[in-house]
């Protein structure tokens, strides 16, 4: 994430709504990807520029959202709001704070995305596009189980997250019974968008012909394995011994597809670690993915150091092998090839 300011020239957080210094109001904008500071006024808002603006529908009620309408769209949702097709049920409390965290995750995850200029087509007009489903688990208002009735997952371009995910204690003891060493509700998104753009990754890689997509097979194995009896065997069996020279995670051995979005997800986090860690000054690369996989390596140590200084766990419990390095390397690659391909021009 980069440094985001208010015009007061405080540093102000991706979510925020208001400047701790001036008091003014702040909405972050997709389109320029960068926070603007607002004055309201009889007809709206207005930035420094005297630009017009208005938020997202999702911002007032039920306050779940600080980005901004776009200016061009007919719609009263902002870019990131408008791949929602079912919310929450808001007459429950919870429901509410619930779906906050789980917008603030998928728009952290969309901010990435759009800095890498990837194309996000929108399923509401599109075939197949991204759109999001919000569902309720039977088990929210109650003792928290192991065993979720909504699975959270990706199908034909439709995510669908459990809003237990973003209950802690339910969280918790899906990791605790799954055995993972982290689980968080960023970490899920950014696995079912790898989920999201594997369609996309196979449509680019046939294109460049039988080696790219070797390649990709020769990485993460072939992804037209049968998936339900890959899932059942790895949930009986458990990661074959040696799993962890080649994969980033356990779950990541159990098929083709779950490496392949593991591996993006990882890719996303290490994308946003480094750009942040950039912006403030702690590292710096050069422009390109080896010197930020580099980077991450050892500022990695870092972080974990300064979460055990605090009596936290690892914040990345994870280690990058040579044969997840040349995964990564290989997501790293694909990024770019998409991004070209969409001719979308990105300063990255």
């Amino acid at each position: 994430m980069k440094q985001l300011l208010c015009d007061c020239g405080q540093a102000v957080f991706f979510e925020s709504e208001r400047c701790v210094a001036c008091g003014r109001e702040l909405a972050f904008d997709p389109a320029s990807l960068s926070m603007r500071t607002l004055t309201k006024t009889d007809q709206g808002y207005v930035d420094a520029g005297s630009h017009q603006h208005q938020y997202c529908k999702n911002h007032q009620y039920p306050g779940v959202c600080n980005w901004l309408q776009a200016n061009t769209s007919a719609s009263e949702f902002c870019l990131g709001c408008d791949f929602n097709r079912t919310i929450p049920n808001l007459a429950k409390a919870a429901n509410l704070q619930r779906w906050a965290q789980l917008e603030a995750a998928k728009k952290r995850v969309l901010f990435t995305l759009l800095s890498l200029g990837l194309p996000i087509p929108n399923g509401h007009v599109q075939p197949g596009g991204l759109l999001f489903d919000f569902l309720e688990d039977r088990q929210s208002d109650g003792e928290r189980y192991p065993d979720l009735e909504v699975t959270t997952g990706h199908l034909n371009g439709v995510i669908t997250l459990n809003l237990l995910e973003a209950d802690n204690a339910a969280r918790e003891a899906q990791r605790e019974a799954l055995n993972e060493q982290y689980r968080s509700l960023l970490g899920h998104m950014r696995h079912e968008f790898g989920h999201f753009f594997h369609d996309a990754v196979l449509r680019s890689v046939a294109t460049q012909g039988s080696v790219a997509l070797n390649e990709l097979r020769q990485l993460f194995g072939d992804e037209r394995a049968d998936y339900a009896a890959a899932l059942t065997r790895y949930y009986r069996e458990g990661p074959a011994p040696g799993t962890e020279l080649n994969h980033i995670t356990a779950y990541a051995s159990s098929h083709p597809l779950e490496d392949w979005a593991e591996t993006w997800g990882h890719y996303l986090h290490i994308v946003d670690v480094i750009e942040t860690a950039e912006a403030h000054g702690v590292v710096s690369t050069a422009n390109n993915f080896q010197a930020r996989l580099n980077a991450f390596r050892k500022f990695s140590v870092i972080l974990n150091e300064l979460n055990r200084s605090m009596g936290l766990g690892d914040a990345y419990p994870f280690v990058l092998t040579p044969a997840v390095e040349a995964k990564l390397a290989f997501v790293d690659s694909t990024v770019s090839r998409l991004r070209e391909e969409y001719a979308v021009a990105v300063d990255y």
